[in-house]
């Protein structure tokens, strides 16, 4: 009798088929950049079997191939796009922006008017610098950690992604405490402690056993699948990191802005020591990231005062394009609260829809996440931490030929090894409603074929 990953292999020969004969322009266009990008993609994400979609348009939450090719966009320019591409309010930003200038390197109005709505909507946000990045905020954001407690150690979350910095690029797929990239000395990682998510007992185990600087933390797993914390876990780990004397860091690239204006602070009630931010930060125009937090904490990096100030720079911070853009993208989503309410109701409907469905259908799958964050996990039994959603998986292929379904079928999202979205707040209910019946379609046929 075939195994399941075997029936799936079939089953996939016929989608592929189907791809191939609806993206033929895009197949030419991949022929060709295998000799000019290494794999022939900006980033290895962006690469699916067997062949990447080459996009030329966007508006909203749809996007246009360059075969013509209509997509439902669930991916979102990685989750920068909470109002969805180009939307009116930050389009206008940027064009009044561009009368001005696109980047002046000095210092601006624009960033002291955007700062200052921050610290009104981020908790505990008194003080703020702009980085190029997510990643370049993280690292940031631990350097001053480490200043400010004068401690070596940082403990990161299993399967927390906070971009390619070598000291927290450990633990993201892999859980041997090796460093995941060629080219990361051993060394990197000898101060970079781990914990399972969801696992209090064990991050306290670790605080107790080492002076660490801060605990860094994604509040809900974005790469690891959209897993959402158990109740009071945050609160936990805030009480236990006070007791050994370290700071806690939220890294909100992914739920800055999202679950709520405040992000998660203000949608869990827990407040961090510093924020690390991104993504929508710029309004989706332009890289960018930010971190902040508490004033005593940020004055570390005041060369004014400080004869050792923790250093921060880099060219295009604080970039007028995205600052004007992102200023107008939050002070938008702190007027019109609703966009949360009903966003937020519209997913937690779809998870709901989903596990009922597999439970109806007797298929391992569990739908995971918090607000319109949403994954959807084929394993065993329902995972709390990115470990148990890589070992209790009960195939390699469902995931891989679920994305090049949904593809067929005129969604988008990525990656082939996790099912995760993340969706605009203006998704409309008839278009989750649409993703709903494409994954249904696509669960009726694996019951079929697995049994």
């Amino acid at each position: 009798m075939l195994s399941v990953d075997a029936k799936l292999v079939d089953y996939s020969k016929k989608l592929e088929s189907e791809y191939r004969a609806k993206t033929r322009r895009s197949m030419e266009l991949y022929e060709k950049s295998v000799n000019l990008l290494p794999a022939g993609v900006t980033y290895s994400l962006r690469y699916f079997h067997p062949y990447p979609l080459y996009i030329v348009r966007a508006k909203g939450t749809r996007v246009w191939d360059i075969d013509g090719n209509e997509y439902i966009d669930l991916w979102m320019g990685h989750g920068a796009h909470l109002l969805g591409h180009i939307p009116e309010v930050v389009l206008k930003a940027v064009r009044e922006a561009l009368e001005y200038g696109t980047h002046f390197g000095f210092e601006h109005p624009y960033v002291v008017e955007y700062v200052d709505l921050l610290t009104r909507i981020i908790p505990g946000l008194e003080e703020l610098r702009f980085t190029n990045s997510g990643t370049e905020a993280n690292m940031y954001a631990v350097r001053l950690a480490r200043a400010y407690t004068r401690r070596k150690y940082i403990l990161k979350i299993e399967g927390g992604w906070h971009g390619s910095y070598d000291s927290l690029h450990i633990a993201v797929k892999n859980f041997n405490g090796k460093p995941e990239s060629a080219g990361i000395p051993d060394d990197y990682a000898k101060y970079t402690l781990t914990a399972p998510f969801n696992d209090v007992n064990a991050v306290d185990e670790k605080l107790r056993k080492h002076d660490v600087a801060a605990v860094i933390i994604e509040p809900v797993m974005g790469a690891a699948g959209c897993i959402e914390p158990d109740k009071n876990y945050l609160s936990e780990i805030r009480r236990i990191v006070d007791e050994h004397g370290s700071l806690l860091v939220f890294d909100e690239v992914i739920t800055g802005f999202r679950l709520s204006p405040g992000g998660a602070q203000e949608y869990y009630g827990v407040k961090a020591d510093i924020v690390v931010l991104g993504k929508a930060l710029s309004g989706g125009v332009g890289s960018i990231g930010g971190f902040g937090g508490r004033r005593d904490i940020m004055e570390l990096l005041n060369h004014l005062k400080q004869s050792e100030a923790v250093f921060h720079g880099g060219t295009y911070t604080g970039n007028l394009l995205a600052v004007s853009a992102g200023y107008a993208l939050v002070k938008y989503l702190a007027s019109n609260r609703g966009l949360y309410t009903e966003s937020n109701s519209n997913w937690d409907y779809f998870r709901r829809r989903i596990g009922e469905t597999c439970s109806e259908l007797l298929i391992n799958c569990w739908p995971t996440g918090a607000g319109t964050l949403t994954g959807v996990h084929f394993t065993r039994r329902k995972p709390r931490n990115a470990r148990e959603a890589e070992e209790y998986k009960w195939s390699k292929l469902v995931e891989k030929t679920l994305h090049l379904y949904s593809r067929v079928n005129g969604i988008l999202y990525m990656s082939e090894t996790h099912v995760h979205y993340l969706p605009s707040l203006v998704h409309s209910k008839r278009e989750i409603m649409q993703l709903l019946e494409t994954l249904t379609a696509f669960l009726e046929d694996l019951q079929r074929i697995t049994r």
